[in-house]
Formats: structure tokens, sequence, C-alpha cells
């Protein structure tokens, strides 16, 4: 019954047995030692299981109030996990607005392998009922989505869902379990790209899975023990290391991001700001029921519309650091058309409002003045 601010420091984990070492030891072993064939200590090979990738498994599955935390070498190696429990012919509702990895997934490697998948605008939740048939077994979400930061409401879809034998899986890499928890919500399993705020150092490239019951962990423990997508030890150590500090930097997060929101809505040369603490965020209310904070994450378009400017501006900023990924302690800028969304096709990414004037920030925990500052200068 801990609160989060203590989950993240000692859910699910236990002192090392042997030695009593504080910090679990990166067990840096393919295999383990048996007494007799088949008599072991619960750890026969690394690929099945490894005790440092355990310990973050267990912390996963404690801070998302879920049964199983399973870790992946990526976010994509997570999703790829999810998909494989899925059959030829089955169909997958997604959100339209997704990360362009995960489009990449679904359209160009797993519709060959006769799945079928339909974009949706989750706004209005009633347009799920529309094409869900008795052929849909999952329902994938994003919220908020990358990069337009729209907003799902996840007890909706876990309403839609129910009694048809669909899974509901949520991707919450903006959010974390600090902001929000799909699993309290009623989600069946939760997605992180634990590279992003998980790990929050920019020093690792992981993926995570929580499963809400045992049933359903095992089956996707299985999916990953047979793909053999799995995190290595040390990469498990750091990104476990760095979900013990995830409250502090997840709340320092979005305090710098409402103050750079605030500052963006101001300027005369930005048109729209689009993030979920802003009263201008037509999910706004929405945000503030399913969210306990609104996060680090800020796009915003230029009032001129032209793809230049915000290439001029990007080349421009100092602070901010022009590079793909989000989440880490520096705060990062991006354009997504010509960077982590370039893998959507141009009409596609119209039709979603992914403009070339589109800039998407993860605002980091610098102080918050000097990233205004150097947002100013960018735009001067």
């Amino acid at each position: 019954m801990m609160n989060f601010n203590t989950k993240v420091i000692h859910g699910g984990q236990h002192h090392e047995s042997a030695t009593g070492s504080v910090n679990v030891p990166v067990f840096l072993t393919s295999t383990f030692a048996q007494k007799s064939p088949g008599v072991h200590s619960g750890y026969e090979y690394s690929r099945a299981a490894n005790p440092t990738r355990q310990a973050l498994e267990d912390s996963l599955a404690s801070i998302e109030n879920g049964a199983r935390g399973l870790a992946f070498g990526s976010g994509l190696a997570a999703i790829d996990c999810v998909l494989k429990l899925l059959n030829p012919g089955d169909e997958v509702v997604a959100v339209d607005d997704l990360y362009g990895g995960t489009y990449r997934m679904f359209t160009r490697l797993f519709e060959k392998y006769q799945l079928k998948f339909t974009f949706v605008n989750f706004d209005d939740v009633s347009k799920i009922a529309d094409v869900i048939t008795d052929k849909t077994k999952l329902i994938w979400v994003e919220t908020p989505t990358n990069p337009l930061m729209k907003l799902v409401d996840i007890k909706a879809v876990v309403e839609m869902a129910k009694g048809k034998d669909i899974l509901v899986a949520v991707d919450n890499t903006f959010a974390t379990p600090y902001i929000q928890r799909p699993i309290d919500l009623g989600a069946d399993i939760v997605m992180h790209s634990a590279t992003k705020y998980l790990g929050g150092h920019s020093d690792v490239i992981a993926g995570a899975l929580i499963a809400k019951d045992a049933e359903l962990g095992e089956k996707l423990h299985f999916i990953q023990f047979a793909s053999g997508g799995i995190l290595g030890p040390h990469d498990s150590y750091l990104v476990l290391r760095g979900i013990k500090t995830l409250a502090l930097r997840m709340q320092r997060h979005s305090d710098n991001g409402l103050a750079v929101a605030k500052y963006l809505e101001t300027h005369p040369a930005v048109d729209r700001v689009i993030y979920p603490g802003l009263e201008s965020h037509p999910q706004y209310e929405l945000a503030k029921s399913q969210m306990r904070e609104p996060g680090g994450m800020v796009s915003f378009t230029f009032k001129s519309g032209k793809k230049e400017d915000a290439v001029k501006f990007l080349e421009k900023v100092r602070v901010f650091t022009l590079a793909e990924s989000l989440g880490g302690v520096e705060s990062l800028a991006n354009h997504p058309a010509l960077m982590t969304h370039a893998s959507i096709p141009a009409d596609k990414r119209e039709e979603l409002g992914i403009t070339d004037d589109l800039v998407r920030l993860s605002v980091g925990i610098e102080d918050a003045e000097d990233l205004i500052a150097d947002l100013e200068r960018a735009f001067s």
C-alpha cells in the first residue's frame, strides 16, 4: 500500500540476498549453475530471466499497479510482443495520431501477416464502435498522442470494449505512471518506450509492458522468451536507476512544460500551442480528470505556416537540443514531419494535422527562465 514516491524506490524491490547489497547488482551472465538437471534457483538462462531484469520488471509492475512487468530491448520490441498475441485475420483499432514507428510497424510489417489496422480519431469515442467487428481483438491507445497531444478517455474506451473479448493497450510513454495509470482506469496492457521518461537520461534504449493480470502477463512473457527481444542486464540497471527519480523529474518536467507553454501562447510568432495543461486545449477537462500533471511535452505551430520558419527556429536553439527522442533531463526540440514522423506518408500527416511548421518540444528539468530565454533567441 505504498504511495507513488515510495514505490519508485521500494516497490517490488529487495536487497540482494547473498550480500545485502542495497542496489541490485548487474548480473552479467548468460547462464546459471544448476544443482541437478532441472533443479535451480529460479534462473536457468538469461533470455528467460535475469535477476537484474527481474528487479526492473518487478518495479514496472509495482509503479503501474499491474500483475506482471516485462522489459524489452526497445519500445517497438514491446509493441511487437503485444501484436504477437493476435492471429491472422484479427483486427486492431488504433488512435490515428500515432508515433511514426508504431504506424510503420502496424502498416509495413504486420499487415502482411493478415492483421487489419483501422485508424480512428479517438476524440469522439463513439467512432470506435462504428469500426469494431467480431474480428476486433485489440484497441491501441496513445494518450497524450505523439505529436499532437490529443487525449483519449481511457475509461470510455475500456467501457466500449467491455464484454467483447477485446484487449485495450495504452502507450503511456508521454504521461508515465506518475501522471496517469491506465490499468487503474481498466486497461489490460500498458506499454512504455522506457528510453524516454522511465530511463530519463538519454543513455539507454528500452521498452516495457505491464499486464493487468497474471494470465495475460504469462502469455506476454512466453512471447518475450520465444522471440528474444529482451533487455540486457546493464540497460535494465539504468532504467531501474532512472525510475527511482521518476516522481521528482516528472514534477519538474510538468512545471517547466507549463511555463514554456504559457510563454509560447503569448508569442506573436506562434499560432497554436498544444499542451494539456492549458485551458485552450480542447480536452483540458479530461486532462484534469485523468492526469495528475500535464507533463513535459509541448507542440506548437507558426502563424506563418511555413516550414522554413520552423527549421530556422530549430537551427537556432542552444539550450534545447535539436534531436529525436524525448523524456531526458535535457530539453530537446524536434520537427516531426522531417524527423520522428517522416515514415508517415505526407498526405496522411496533412490529414492528421502534422503540418510542416509543427515543432515538438520535450521540456527538460533545467531552469525554466533559461529555457524561455533560449526560445526567445531562437524566435529572433
